[in-house]
């Protein structure tokens, strides 16, 4: 649990280098936050039966996923940063994720090991 709450932690902080296991349970921890409105709009949709009004829990459901994704941009953003620092590149490279594709050699990228001992950045995280 502490390697999924520790992006929140360092909410501002894009320096030094953050390892793999934080990155992917800090974004394990965003999915399962994220399926609590998820399931919460599906049974709105069940229960409104169809009709063409909102439920209330739909709106709930969708006000809760806007808030949890405004609330975990900025820590995403970061963690994503400190990993590219993890392997000695620039921070800049976050910058992919708004051309066709990029977002898979972001993925790329957030899968590979950090160089090892301390670099340009900062320590090894693990040591």
């Amino acid at each position: 649990m502490e390697w999924m709450l520790m992006p929140l932690k360092r909410y501002f902080d894009f320096e030094g280098r953050s390892r793999r296991k934080e990155f992917w349970m800090f974004t394990l921890f965003y999915v399962l936050i994220v399926l609590l409105p998820i399931v919460m709009l599906g049974i709105g949709a069940a229960a409104s039966g169809g009709s063409d009004e909102m439920s209330p829990l739909i709106a709930l459901g969708f006000g809760l996923i806007g808030l949890i994704a405004l609330a975990c941009l900025i820590p995403s953003i970061a963690v994503q940063v400190r990993r590219f620092h993890d392997q000695d590149k620039s921070g800049w490279l976050i910058l992919l994720n708004f051309i066709p594709a990029g977002g898979i050699v972001i993925l790329v990228f957030m899968c590979l090991e950090g160089t090892r001992g301390p670099n340009q950045y900062g320590p090894d995280p693990k040591q």
